[in-house]
């Protein structure tokens, strides 16, 4: 991974706010094994949340043409987020699907990106304070507005640590949840459950 641009004055908010947490807890900010940790800490929020400072949108801009119509479906695309209520990860995968609309003037041709794309536009959106009802959400708007396709359909499960590690600490609880446009909203044709044959077990 790319080194990760940091604003020097912003790093510096970031340190003082995490020395001021650790200090209220109890702990010695000066003894060896903190003294570097806020400048750490400044560090890694940059990365985790470099989703801020971008356009998820812009992996898709990039389009292709195919004479196929059938389901497109990217599965077990790994994610890592961070909850926006307690600022602790959850993680998972995403699945996403869809079906390639028709290009606007094009003999019996539709509109498809290439299949990584789906990967950044799930990172983009994942690397920011989230929940996961609006990640969901997000991802497949982004892809929605950006192909055109008939349908859109996302599924992501994640395990939250706001859940195990705190709280009602329920190791191993997953959350899954589903989001639909279009042909997989109606269920025309059955695409719903096509996809999730296609999908399998996981």
């Amino acid at each position: 991974m790319s080194e990760i641009m940091t604003a020097p004055d912003t790093t510096s908010q970031i340190e003082e706010g995490v020395r001021s947490i650790l200090t209220a807890v109890g702990e010695d900010v000066t003894r060896e094994g903190l003294i570097e940790t806020p400048n750490r800490v400044a560090r890694m929020y940059f990365e985790l949340f470099s989703g801020l400072s971008e356009d998820p949108s812009v992996h898709l801009k990039k389009q292709f043409t195919t004479p196929s119509n059938s389901m497109v479906i990217v599965k077990k695309i790994p994610f890592y987020s961070a909850c926006e209520h307690h600022l602790v990860p959850f993680h998972g995968v995403a699945h996403v699907g869809y079906l390639p609309g028709r290009v606007e003037g094009g003999e019996k041709l539709y509109r498809i990106a290439g299949l990584s794309k789906f990967a950044r536009v799930v990172d983009g959106f994942a690397r920011r304070p989230q929940v996961q009802e609006n990640l969901t959400q997000q991802v497949l708007s982004c892809i929605q507005e950006a192909l055109n396709p008939k349908g859109v359909i996302v599924v992501m499960k994640a395990m939250h640590m706001c859940m195990s590690m705190r709280g009602v600490e329920k190791e191993g609880a997953e959350t899954v949840t589903s989001a639909v446009s279009g042909m997989f909203d109606t269920n025309q044709d059955d695409v719903k459950g096509e996809f999730f044959r296609l999908l399998g077990d996981v």
